[in-house]
């Protein structure tokens, strides 16, 4: 079992950045691939990157590329995301989530979520 605690949400301006942090409990956190997805109002789930257990493999979505930088310390069983030049379109909660072996951008095929962290971009 895997619990997840996300946090550093909040408001920025557009241009600003923000580090999500997203800790899990539990051993053997370098077992489970790591992934961020976000939730807008009225929209569904959608997929912004996945990290490889190892840290040595990431993905990220199209509309995130070179913004976005997501990271892990496996000595410290959290996950990162960096957020650089946030747009207001970027305005989301943000959940962390977990699962054994190999990682996937579908979000039905993650065990483990966090209970999210919500990012504001202002104009």
């Amino acid at each position: 079992q895997v619990q997840l605690v996300e946090s550093g949400g909040g408001l920025v301006q557009a241009g600003g950045s923000l580090r999500l942090a997203c800790a899990a409990s539990g051993r053997t956190f370098s077992y489970y691939a790591m992934a961020w997805f976000r939730q807008a109002p009225g929209k569904e789930r959608e997929f912004v990157t996945h990290i490889s257990g190892s840290g040595d493999s990431t993905y990220y979505a199209d509309f995130v590329k070179g913004r976005f930088t997501i990271s892990r310390d496996n000595a410290k069983n959290t996950a990162y995301l960096q957020m650089n030049s946030l747009k207001t379109e970027d305005t989301a909660v943000y959940y962390c989530a977990a699962r054994p072996g190999y990682y996937s951008r579908t979000y039905p095929n993650y065990n483990y979520w966090g209970q999210g962290t919500q990012v504001t971009v202002s104009s």
